[in-house]
């Protein structure tokens, strides 16, 4: 049987205004409706809650701890601070007494600039939310019109400058590049003006192309790719410089402390619960020899209306992760960060013997593109040049 790993929660929030042309996650318009179902979908999301954490939690001797809780979307911040207050503290009854408050936990809210959602940084701060994600994409007026935001860059200022009055020290800023016919001086120019506000941390990551988009049936003049390598190369120096450190693909914090511990969490094959429309799970459960994944309905009103009928309709979908996909599974999550993994939690997240991948570390080392370290145990990361060329690390695990 395996252990269990720390477990995490994802609440998916599904609306936004206005879907942009290059997003494929989850989210849906809102449209004409002039008030969003808040009551009715923060009380599916309490008997989601409760469905899950029951089956985490079976066979243990005492609740699991929730170290930290990511709400995602679609736009989060639609919903009220009220809102968020009572499904925290729903999750909070489950806990240890003073959980809610801890310093270790971390609680981050997605955001978008616009005047009415920073209004409610304050009261959201005050719900028990310690750390925000903003939805900033670029400074720059004509890309944001281009990528389809509701903000510009003016209301991108002020919303920072407002969650830092509310009491926010520690929040994300999520910048794009690649972005269609942009410079390098633009966006160089787009990472300094967000490095200005001293965030904690700063997710930084190229622009892509998804199918079931608007940008994927029509696509925009990106940049040639000799552009992005450059673009590439001197963001990160310029991060680096400014002090910050790159723990992850397209992840950089000012210190080990604000490394999202959220993400890392997905990152190390930890267990989450995903709640919500269309949020997906992972977990360790006493009923199964290998991890689980779940996904819940994705049309909000299919999602409330089965789960406020039954909390078991509120599943998609529930599987095991075959035995031969977890490895690769845990290599395409691990290897994006710049620890890596060691080979006992490999063997304690997967449930499988080291043997299963030695002879690909070997080859990747022999190449330059993995090192193994011994102390104080055995640790294999990624070079700087396979951390350059992942892709072709993880084909030779596929």
């Amino acid at each position: 049987m395996l252990a269990k790993p720390p477990l995490s929660l994802y609440v998916h929030v599904p609306w936004c205004v206005k879907k942009c042309p290059y997003c494929d996650f989850n989210s849906h318009e809102f449209g004409a409706r002039s008030v969003l179902p808040e009551d009715d979908y923060i009380a599916a999301l309490c008997a989601d809650f409760d469905r899950d954490f029951a089956r985490a939690c079976a066979g243990e001797a005492k609740p699991r701890p929730i170290h930290s809780i990511f709400i995602g979307g679609g736009t989060p911040s639609l919903f009220s601070a009220q809102s968020f207050d009572k499904l925290l503290q729903h999750i909070a009854s489950t806990q240890a007494p003073g959980w809610l408050h801890s310093e270790s936990l971390e609680i981050t809210l997605e955001a978008n600039p616009g005047t009415l959602e920073a209004g409610r940084f304050a009261d959201y701060r005050a719900a028990g939310i310690n750390r925000l994600s903003l939805g900033i994409q670029s400074f720059d007026d004509a890309q944001l019109r281009r990528l389809g935001r509701i903000h510009d860059s003016a209301q991108a200022r002020r919303a920072i400058e407002s969650v830092r009055s509310a009491g926010f020290t520690n929040f994300n800023l999520d910048l794009m590049h690649g972005l269609p016919e942009q410079t390098l001086e633009s966006a160089l120019a787009d990472l300094s003006s967000a490095l200005d506000f001293e965030p904690t941390h700063l997710s930084w990551y190229q622009l892509t192309i998804e199918p079931n988009t608007v940008f994927f049936s029509k696509p925009p003049p990106l940049p040639r790719e000799s552009l992005l390598t450059s673009v590439q190369d001197a963001g990160h120096a310029l991060l680096i410089k400014a002090g910050f450190e790159q723990y992850e693909v397209s992840a950089y914090a000012r210190s080990a402390a604000t490394a999202s511990k959220h993400n890392l969490n997905y990152w190390q094959f930890g267990d989450y619960l995903g709640i919500g429309a269309g949020a997906h799970g992972k977990l360790t459960v006493s009923d199964a020899a290998l991890p689980i994944r779940t996904r819940k309905l994705r049309q909000p009103d299919h999602y409330l209306r089965a789960g406020l009928a039954d909390p078991v309709e509120f599943s998609a979908q529930s599987s095991v992760i075959a035995k031969d996909e977890i490895a690769v599974e845990y290599l395409l999550n691990s290897l994006r960060t710049k620890q890596g993994f060691t080979v006992s939690d490999f063997e304690a997240r997967t449930g499988l013997a080291y043997e299963m991948i030695a002879s690909a570390v070997d080859r990747l080392i022999k190449g330059s593109l993995l090192i193994q370290y011994e102390e104080p145990e055995t640790r294999i990361t990624t070079t700087d040049k396979g951390f350059r060329y992942l892709n072709n690390v993880l084909e030779e695990f596929l």
